[in-house]
């Protein structure tokens, strides 16, 4: 191994997907000299294997869906089937495009920061980090962007299953899936596979599936599911096994209502957790203890040694990229600058692209109750949305939630066609301070999804404020 002699920097990020690429580009920005060190690829899981490949397949389940119901429309198509390998390709040319936009790479270069691609990093003390080359990084402050990783559930044949980032290793389309885990990831899987044409199981030990949302996207979603020939299983105790046949096949056991249940997959797929990638960076020898598999911050995103701060996946908070971007930025600005700037994490919005699509920001009813009960909910469904009714998309809803006095939007829910960009215009009037009034007056082309959230701002102001729904 080559000796260094160590290399000095203001600011050492650890990870250049999006949490350290916005925190890298922000301390440049505000003067500091920064070092980039990646041990992967540059991007993180979202560019690479995660959301971005993951909207691809979504895309084409919703090409699927459309050609089904074509005839409808007079335009006769054959009987529609999905070539895999060729989706494959199409995924991965995606990713590449999206890479190609503008990499990392050059947006470091453009900045003056100084990109290490020499392997893991890892603390040697509080102050330095030596990377697998025996280069070692020294630095005032560290920010520790790693990102996570899949989990598996601890029971027999856990090998056997795939995780969501291994979804394009499958050699052909499986005509049986099981997904384990109904978040966020779990639910648009369950939606991809489903218009491929698989028989889709769904398991979860939650009592409901997108629990994260509002309990009326899960009820919604839950059921277009079930319509749609998923069997959701839901409150169930445990995984207990997965074991391969003679065939290939893959027989996953369970335990639901106390007894012991069964049944055969060409594939079973684990969207279980996401912890950070945190276990070899040497933090015992920076002073950091870990817990939940996560990096501890305070509201400025600093560890319990205050000149390393833990930003996106790193400190298990919101494993969402738009939350890693906004923390990144933060952190940055409180290395640089001095611990001053926190994140308003209730105005991040977050959605999925299943059938129906859902999303959501602020609280959701149950948690704006908890906090006032006589805070105002008002929903409009799309039935009466015109746009909704003409493109033959009616199942969906807008849930607006306002204080009692109407001056504050404290959440926003839908699903839906277009859920997510509706959401996106509500986060919009959260972030301006646009009180309920205001939006209801508001103009919308029509006709429009987002129109419905003039509807439904129009409603609130009607609804009477009640401790009770």
């Amino acid at each position: 191994m080559t000796e260094y002699a160590p290399d000095h920097f203001d600011v050492v990020v650890i990870g250049a997907g999006p949490a350290g690429t916005a925190a890298a580009l922000r301390a440049a920005e505000l003067g500091a000299r920064v070092a980039v060190a990646e041990a992967d690829r540059l991007g993180g899981t979202c560019v690479n294997t995660g959301c971005v490949p993951t909207r691809v397949l979504a895309k084409a389940a919703r090409l699927m869906r459309e050609v089904r119901t074509a005839n409808t429309y007079g335009i006769v198509v054959a009987d529609p089937y999905i070539d895999w390998a060729t989706m494959v390709d199409r995924v991965q040319s995606r990713v590449d495009q999206v890479r190609s936009i503008k990499s990392e790479a050059e947006h470091f270069a453009d900045a003056g920061i100084e990109l290490v691609l020499e392997g893991r990093a890892r603390f040697l003390d509080p102050h330095s980090v030596i990377l697998d080359t025996g280069r070692i990084l020294t630095a005032d402050t560290f920010l520790v962007c790693v990102g996570g990783h899949s989990r598996r559930l601890p029971v027999p044949g856990a090998h056997l299953a795939t995780v969501p980032e291994d979804i394009l290793n499958l050699t052909e389309l499986p005509r049986r899936v099981a997904v384990i885990g109904a978040g966020n990831t779990g639910a648009q899987l369950v939606t991809v596979f489903n218009s491929f044409g698989s028989a889709v199981t769904v398991l979860d030990v939650a009592p409901r599936i997108l629990t994260a949302s509002d309990s009326d996207i899960s009820a919604m979603v839950s059921a277009a599911f079930r319509q749609q020939g998923v069997a959701v299983h839901t409150g169930i105790e445990t995984v207990t096994a997965i074991e391969q046949e003679s065939d290939g096949s893959l027989t996953l056991s369970w335990r639901e209502n106390g007894t012991a249940q069964s049944s055969t997959f060409d594939a079973v797929v684990m969207s279980t957790g996401w912890p950070a990638d945190v276990d070899d960076l040497g933090l015992d020898k920076a002073g950091i203890t870990t817990a939940r598999s996560a990096i501890p911050v305070d509201l400025y995103f600093r560890s319990e040694v205050s000149h390393i701060f833990a930003v996106g996946d790193a400190n298990g908070r919101d494993m969402l990229v738009q939350a890693a971007q906004f923390e990144g930025e933060a952190a940055a600005e409180n290395a640089v600058l001095g611990a001053n700037r926190r994140t308003p994490h209730h105005l991040l919005p977050a959605g999925g692209f299943t059938d129906p699509d859902y999303a959501g920001v602020g609280f959701t009813e149950e948690e704006a109750r908890s906090r006032d009960p006589y805070c105002v909910v008002a929903t409009v469904p799309y039935t009466e949305l015109d746009r909704a009714v003409i493109d033959g998309r009616e199942p969906g809803f807008l849930k607006l939630i306002a204080d009692r006095r109407r001056e504050l939007i404290l959440g926003a829910h839908a699903t839906g066609e277009n859920a997510v960009e509706v959401i996106q215009s509500v986060t919009t009037a959260m972030a301006a301070g646009v009180d309920v009034a205001t939006l209801a007056g508001v103009r919308f082309a029509y006709p429009t999804y987002s129109a419905v959230i003039g509807l439904t701002a129009r409603r609130l102001l009607l609804e009477q404020p009640t401790p009770t729904r």
